[in-house]
């Protein structure tokens, strides 16, 4: 294996990292600071692509500044020769989960190859013609969001055709803290492979540095990897995300409020999908509150949950943003609030097929809920399994 940490700024300051029930604790600041994006930083990997093949793994978020990746490593002369298309589609505008399709871009005539379809890991014959693989993809930092997913089969893959990766690194809005259930081995999925927290605390490039160390594929440490780390970026530093990195998660207060809120995409609450607030309100048909809203067909969300029915529920998109990213935490009391109201209400709450498990990588949290126990309850139950993790990911980060 080659791993290669290609540090810039070597002036950057260093912080600790934090979980959530630790004694140590990042204190988040505003972000005054011009992050410099691990894409913006050319002058560290272009030479690396010069005279070479190259496959982009890569969506609508990758850009260097206003203009997209593929189109500035272009102009640049570098022979860009198929693009590799995630969850959401390459454009960003495919529904979570929808089978994404092979084709050709229109804007410059690449063919745009699927790794979400009829297969998650790239095929040799999708990678042949290839000398170099490069990532770049907006992580938001829960385990159930893909691309976390996306990133460990194509190390795999590229290391099974001996083909070098590159990762673009990006911050992470969710870097500053970990949280949650630990996924047990039994419920691995595509929107969990690793026995990692629901809030991992780590870019993405960091993440892959672990996947790497840990041997976590089939290839084991037998991969070579290169990380373009970001310039000016403190794991303490609030960072919005620049262009919303999926239909339903359109705005900052989302994409905070999602590592809680997902949880009810086990459930029969609608989070807002067919909505302009996805991820911000939740709502379920047999339950009263004096706010309300209607989920209907739009972009992202072709046939949402609870499609056409007026859920009754809460709206969480006035939240202050400081206050959601100082939190530092998943909000479990929410959760267990509303699986108390759904219960006293004698309506059903966990979807039959039992997603929720999936979503939490065990079967605990959802039997703790069953149980009644307060949040105090699930920290404990957590914490151990925090701190196991934790000694696992200091040894990659580079932030920190």
């Amino acid at each position: 294996m080659r791993a290669i940490i290609l540090l810039a700024f070597t002036t950057l300051t260093l912080f600790s990292g934090c979980f959530a029930g630790s004694a140590q604790k990042t204190i988040p600041t505003k972000n005054t600071t011009k992050i410099v994006t691990g894409a913006e930083r050319l002058e560290a990997y272009i030479h690396l692509l010069k005279g070479k093949r190259v496959g982009c793994v890569v969506h609508h978020a990758s850009r260097v500044g206003q203009r997209h990746l593929v189109d500035t490593l272009m102009a640049l002369g570098v022979q860009v020769t198929k693009i590799l298309a995630p969850e959401h589609g390459f454009r960003g505008t495919a529904d979570a989960g929808e089978k994404i399709e092979n084709e050709k871009d229109p804007s410059t005539g690449l063919p745009v190859l699927s790794i979400y379809g009829k297969n998650k890991k790239p095929t040799p014959d999708q990678l042949k013609d290839l000398d170099i693989v490069l990532f770049d993809l907006q992580d938001v930092g829960a385990r159930f969001y893909t691309y976390i997913s996306t990133l460990h089969y194509i190390l795999e893959a590229c290391s099974e055709n001996k083909l070098p990766v590159i990762v673009l690194d990006r911050p992470n809005p969710h870097a500053h803290y970990i949280d949650g259930p630990i996924l047990e081995k039994g419920f691995e999925s595509f929107i969990g492979m690793h026995q990692v927290p629901v809030v991992y605390g780590m870019t993405i490039g960091e993440y892959g540095k672990m996947i790497v160390g840990e041997g976590w594929t089939k290839s084991g440490k037998n991969i070579d990897l290169t990380v373009i780390p970001c310039g000016q970026y403190k794991r303490s530093m609030r960072y919005d995300l620049p262009l919303a990195p999926s239909p339903n998660l359109p705005n900052a207060t989302a994409v905070l409020l999602y590592p809680t809120l997902c949880f009810f995409e086990g459930s029969q609450w609608s989070v807002g999908r067919g909505t302009d607030k996805q991820f911000q309100i939740i709502g379920h048909p047999g339950i009263m509150t004096d706010f309300s809203f209607t989920p209907v067909p739009n972009v992202g969300a072709k046939d949402p949950f609870q499609k056409g029915k007026k859920c009754f529920g809460f709206d969480y998109s006035g939240r202050s943003r400081d206050e959601l990213f100082q939190m530092q935490k998943i909000d479990v009391a929410l959760i267990v609030d509303i699986y108390q109201k759904t219960v006293k209400a004698k309506q059903d709450f966990f979807l039959e097929n039992l997603f929720f498990d999936k979503l939490a990588g065990n079967a605990s949290f959802r039997k703790m809920l069953i149980e009644n126990k307060t949040e105090k309850d699930f920290r404990a139950a957590w914490q151990q399994g925090l701190n196991d993790f934790n000694k696992i990911r200091t040894k990659y980060l580079i932030y920190e």
